[in-house]
This record gives C-alpha cells, sequence and structure tokens, in this order.
C-alpha cells in the first residue's frame, strides 16, 4: 500500500462504460516523513476522500479486488483516510 495525499480530483466525459459511476482523485505520495515525494498518480476512489485527505492506495491486482466488480480496469483506488499515523522512531 502506498500513502498518499489527495491533490486533486479529474473529471472525465469519455471513458470505458465500465468506470462509470467511480470517482477519480490525484495523489501525490508521502515518504516515511509524511512528506510529499515522486510523481502524481490517479486513484480511484473508494471511501468519498477529498482533497488534502491523507489517504491508503492499494495498487496493482489487489486494487481490483477492493472494488466490488473485479472487471473494472483501474489499478489503483484508495481503501482509506488516514486519521493519524504513530510512528516509533527508532
Amino acid at each position: 500500500m502506498v500513502i498518499g495525499k489527495v491533490v486533486g480530483n479529474i473529471w472525465s466525459t469519455r471513458k470505458d462504460e465500465k468506470l462509470n459511476g467511480i470517482k477519480f482523485m490525484v495523489v501525490k505520495p508521502l515518504d516515511e516523513n509524511f512528506n510529499e515525494k515522486g510523481e502524481v498518480f490517479v486513484a480511484a476512489d473508494n471511501v468519498g476522500a477529498g482533497i488534502g485527505d491523507t489517504v491508503l492506495v492499494t495498487t496493482g491486482s489487489a486494487a481490483r479486488i477492493s472494488i466490488e466488480y473485479k472487471e473494472i480496469p483501474v489499478d489503483a483506488v484508495i481503501v482509506g483516510i488516514v486519521d493519524s499515523v504513530e510512528v516509533d522512531n527508532v
């Protein structure tokens, strides 16, 4: 899984019909100190996340498992909104 921050959303009027009704968000990955790192990516939103939320994202084949219909063509899905994080820096 990836921890990221939602930085935007996407609207698309033309898309694969299997994607109808799915909300798409733009996510920026976070590093171990919760600083933004890497390139943004698009994730289907399965939990109602909003811009500014810190989220858990599953990717690859595991992403499709979290969606109701396994034949939907997605490779990243927001599966949780982070309320708090506790890290023991050893």
